[in-house]
């Protein structure tokens, strides 16, 4: 048994540990994090829908989170079921992977439809939702058990102590493209120390126990050992990469495929420009048919564009690539060697926070087919190249070309009215009409190339102007290119349905009976759980719009929301705060100055400038929205139930995140606003003023 050091109110306790309750803390707090970035991260890689549905797993998880927190002061074991189930789900996935299936065709496709091999989408992601809630309700439940242990914030300060090293720890080994080998036997290591007594008990009772949390992992980390070790995977920050060498009419091909996806080719320049000549467009349209000298490129890859540049003539090119193990790979084995030429610098980087950082100027920018394109309506979160195809990308690529220069992309872009969205995008933003040829049926591959100036485009067949149905240009506060409507569609909607109805079910089911019950004294803290999801969202996508999208950013920026959350605790652990009313003032005034400066603002300052206002705008309402949640937490009566509230607020802002394909990233704060100001009236009035 063990006592609740802010109640006096004795809890039930079952854990035989050699560790004191902050080192288990840490460790489990640390696990929690782990495990799902892991989850996320190895999933998406082996089911192709998680690509479509990308905070799925993450939805699960806080669900998960959220009642293992609840369960933990009712719970009479340690939560063996957790192991079971990521065992189980790891075996499943591995068993049916979901991948598209190429078929038979011979031709050069980049992403071909999206026939997929494997469970069906609503088979495979419902398992994949319960068993993420599942696997993540373990560690939470040992969370949940240190925290009646200890005092409130302490208890808090540990937890994100904790949940800042598991983000370190998966964010150094993505740094060293470690394979999944490793991310299993963290996780390994870290349960079997955590729930394997090593004191206290009978060797049976060990026994039993180590079998129990063992036996799963070890079916775990054979499937994982499988994956790693064979010759043709390696892994980069963003995907499992698969290659595949071979030779076509006697000449030497790499295919390269992420998660499943068949990505690119490289290809010798002459065989591509033979086989398909439309990638020799762009220089035939640009600067009025004269061979551009000065070339940047975005969406480089293995180096087939950048090949086909050299080609064509450029005396030197930039080469843009997100993802240092593809680069890296057709540094080594494409065929043309193109990254090993000295007119060719290679830059690993966003492609739109290149074009932010570099005063250059060009005679050709081209987009190279940087993305992966679904038949999907759309995705509440960004994607690697959301912020390349807007309108103020355009802008900001024409204020990059030399007089005479000009700006094109290709893809295979699959609709008709994709085509029209981009080349009426470019109209926008340079003031006339691009050239734009479509190339075949079906997968709609087209070229798109517009001028700094009319005169210095040379089109073939005029493009016949956007229909009334095209979609208006993307926009950085709504970069849903692949978004057809203004609407949230169907799919999304049920989806979100069916998340909030089985977080209803479950929370009442493996939470006890009175899980509502205990937790309805805490709905502002349900409140602020939401708020701060939407925030955190907010920051995330503004920095990835002001410093690229790449895993560095996001890990700096999960890391730096954080370390807000961690020193509004240590604030309100060590000093006299304002009272409740005055921290939801400064909440509500970081919010009033995130909507007066939005991140276009911010895009016009120096590197320096704008990272050190972007902090400021954005972690104020943060560090505020913590103070007060620390306030309130310390006064809370039940502190499991209040922690899972918060937790399963979060949840309900993962859904509302979707919100942004009506109203735009931007809009996000209004919501936010809205849930915060419910907050504050639910906050109870007596303890408003006992902390005042």
């Amino acid at each position: 048994m063990a006592v609740d050091s802010a109640t006096d109110r004795v809890v039930p306790t079952s854990w035989p540990s050699p560790f004191g309750v902050r080192t288990r803390l840490i460790a489990a707090s640390a696990l929690m994090l782990f495990t799902e970035l892991a989850l996320i991260r190895w999933t998406g890689s082996n089911v192709v829908h998680l690509s479509y549905f990308s905070n799925f797993v993450l939805l699960g998880s806080f669900l998960g989170i959220g009642i293992g927190v609840l369960r933990s002061g009712r719970a009479k074991r340690l939560p063996y079921y957790s192991p079971i189930m990521l065992g189980l789900l790891v075996l499943v996935i591995a068993w049916k992977p979901v991948t598209v299936d190429r078929g038979s065709s011979s031709s050069v496709i980049y992403f071909t439809s999206l026939n997929t091999t494997g469970p069906p989408v609503w088979v495979i992601l419902p398992i994949i939702f319960v068993a993420a809630a599942v696997v993540l309700a373990g560690p939470a439940e040992l969370v949940g058990r240190c925290f009646a242990e200890l005092p409130r914030l302490t208890a808090y300060r540990f937890d994100l102590v904790g949940s800042l090293i598991g983000i370190a720890s998966f964010t150094a080994l993505s740094f060293l493209g470690a394979p999944p080998i490793w991310w299993g036997l963290v996780v390994t290591a870290v349960f079997g120390l955590l729930m394997i007594p090593a004191v206290g008990r009978r060797a049976v009772a060990v026994g039993l126990s180590a079998a129990m949390v063992l036996s799963p992992l070890i079916v775990m980390l054979g499937i994982l050992f499988h994956e790693s070790t064979r010759p043709e995977n390696s892994w980069s920050p963003y995907y499992k990469v698969q290659t595949q060498q071979y030779t076509w009419e006697g000449v030497p091909l790499l295919t390269i495929k992420v998660n499943g996806v068949p990505h690119q080719q490289a290809i010798p320049a002459d065989a591509r420009l033979k086989w398909e000549p439309q990638y020799g467009l762009p220089y035939e349209r640009a600067n009025a048919g004269k061979q551009p000298k000065n070339v940047l490129i975005i969406g480089a890859g293995s180096g087939s564009d950048v090949a086909i540049a050299l080609k064509k003539g450029a005396t030197h090119v930039d080469a843009v690539e997100i993802d240092p193990r593809i680069r890296d790979i057709g540094k080594a084995l494409h065929p043309d060697h193109p990254y090993q030429d000295p007119r060719v610098t290679s830059h690993i980087d966003d492609g739109r926070a290149y074009l932010s950082r570099t005063d250059k100027k060009y005679d050709l920018i081209l987009l190279a087919l940087p993305d992966s394109l679904t038949l999907v309506n759309g995705a509440s979160s960004l994607r690697l190249e959301s912020y390349l195809f807007t309108k103020q990308a355009f802008e900001s690529a024409k204020e990059h070309l030399n007089p005479g220069g000009a700006f094109a992309m290709y893809n295979y872009y699959r609709e008709g009215w994709l085509i029209d969205r981009l080349a009426s995008t470019a109209q926008s933003a340079f003031g006339h009409k691009p050239c734009v040829d479509k190339i075949g049926d079906g997968l709609q591959q087209a070229v798109v190339t517009v001028g700094l100036t009319e005169q210095d485009q040379t089109c073939g067949a005029a493009w016949a102007g956007a229909s009334a149905n095209t979609p208006p240009p993307a926009t950085d506060n709504r970069p849903f290119l692949y978004l057809f409507t203004d609407r949230i569609p169907s799919l999304y909607l049920i989806t979100i349905g069916l998340i909030l109805a089985a977080g209803l079910v479950a929370v009442g089911v493996a939470g006890g009976g009175g899980s509502y019950r205990r937790m309805r004294p805490y709905a502002d803290l349900f409140l602020l759980g939401a708020g701060f999801m939407l925030l955190e969202t907010k920051s995330i996508t503004g920095f990835a719009l002001l410093f690229g999208t790449t895993w560095v950013v996001n890990a700096i920026v999960f890391a730096g929301v954080l370390v807000a959350v961690l020193a509004a605790v240590e604030v309100t652990r060590r000093f006299k705060t304002p009272p409740i009313k005055v921290m939801f003032a400064v909440l509500f005034g970081g919010l009033a100055l995130s909507w007066v400066f939005p991140d276009s603002w911010l895009l016009g300052m120096p590197v320096g400038l704008r990272a050190l206002v972007a902090v400021l705008i954005a972690f104020l309402p943060i560090f505020a929205a913590n103070v007060i949640f620390a306030k309130r937490f310390t006064d809370t009566a039940d502190g499991t139930a209040s922690f899972g509230a918060n937790l399963l607020g979060a949840m309900l802002g993962g859904c509302l995140e979707y919100a942004a394909l009506v109203i735009g990233f931007h809009g996000l704060l209004i919501i936010a606003a809205v849930l915060y100001a419910g907050a504050f009236l639910l906050t109870p009035k007596i303890r408003q003023a006992v902390r005042q």
